[in-house]
């Protein structure tokens, strides 16, 4: 019996771990962190930076920031049609979004947790992005060798920060580029 409880609780854990790592990989948008790692090396000149490469790179982490912050208001779910709609969560719900007779919009409205993850992912980002070597020896060549306990220490501070912060506030949003069912997006939706 003894056996059976332990092993019970152990997958319990491994479960409870593996949905919060989960749960942090969504919280980065996989496409728009893709697209920064392929491009910054580019436009970077691998750390060798001109003002021109300085510019451009500045404008990928700009736009790639905003992408970050904006996913984290992005939902999705799939309609009577079978299709899946994605939208924008507002005060009253999903917008723009055709009406769906199975679903309810009105549980897809903005919450205080929306703007927490918002924030979160954007903190998390910008350490990705700003950390970066190619970053670093861009815009603060003398930093890497001055500060390199920091550049090492940081990222796993702030992941363990956000970590801890999306267990008390959960992500029920299924954004673009997740998949979403009418029955799941629903009732994680009111549960958040």
């Amino acid at each position: 019996m003894g056996d059976s409880t332990s092993s019970s609780s152990k997958k319990t854990v491994n479960d409870r771990t593996l949905t919060g790592a989960g749960n942090l990989i969504k919280v980065l948008p996989t496409g728009t962190v893709f697209l920064f790692q392929f491009l910054n090396p580019v436009l970077t000149n691998n750390g060798h930076c001109a003002v021109l490469n300085k510019s451009l790179s500045a404008i990928l982490i700009a736009m790639s920031g905003f992408s970050c912050y904006f996913s984290s208001f992005t939902d999705s779910y799939t309609g009577s049609d079978g299709k899946t709609h994605y939208g924008v969560a507002t005060t009253k719900g999903l917008w723009p979004s055709t009406n769906s007779k199975s679903v309810d919009l009105s549980v897809y409205k903005l919450r205080f947790g929306d703007f927490v993850h918002a924030f979160f992912s954007l903190i998390v980002f910008a350490v990705v992005s700003l950390l970066d070597a190619n970053s670093v020896r861009c815009f603060y060549p003398g930093f890497e060798s001055s500060e390199k306990v920091l550049l090492q220490a940081l990222p796993p501070v702030i992941g363990a920060v956000a970590s801890a912060v999306f267990v008390v506030f959960p992500n029920s949003r299924h954004g673009i580029g997740y998949p979403s069912s009418s029955s799941d997006s629903s009732q994680d939706s009111e549960k958040s």
